[in-house]
């Protein structure tokens, strides 16, 4: 029951700073592109990224932090779910160099996010 609750309270945290964030992109950037859908991909990836290296490689953490920080926050967080709905919507309506930047920005961005907190986890 504890690790639930672990996980639901990075749940909270996660998702509530997904739709602050995503509301700052709408007001200060152009609504023409899932601005915050790619920031929060990108950074969840890189908090994803560090805590794991860091929380396995660097540091001795109780695997209960697993729980709250990589499935509660990075799990609620994170928009798989937006950029798919996001992406197949650029293809339906046949906004091709939308969707084609879509996909590769989210993929090649998260990916790099991904190696660059782990690698910033093993260098500090």
């Amino acid at each position: 029951m504890r690790d639930i609750l672990l996980i639901s309270l990075g749940a909270i945290a996660g998702a509530n700073l997904r739709y602050l964030i995503s509301r700052l992109t709408a007001r200060f950037l152009s609504q023409s592109f899932p601005y915050g859908t790619l920031l929060i991909n990108v950074t969840g990836s890189f908090v994803l990224g560090f805590f794991l290296v860091w929380t396995s490689e660097r540091v001795l953490a109780d695997p209960k932090w697993r729980m709250l920080v990589a499935i509660g926050f990075c799990g609620s967080y994170t928009t798989f779910s937006s950029y798919a709905f996001e992406t197949m919507a650029y293809f339906e309506q046949g906004h091709w160099q939308m969707f084609a930047a879509n996909v590769v920005s989210n993929n090649l961005l998260c990916l790099a996010a991904v190696l660059a907190g782990a690698a910033t986890a093993r260098a500090v």
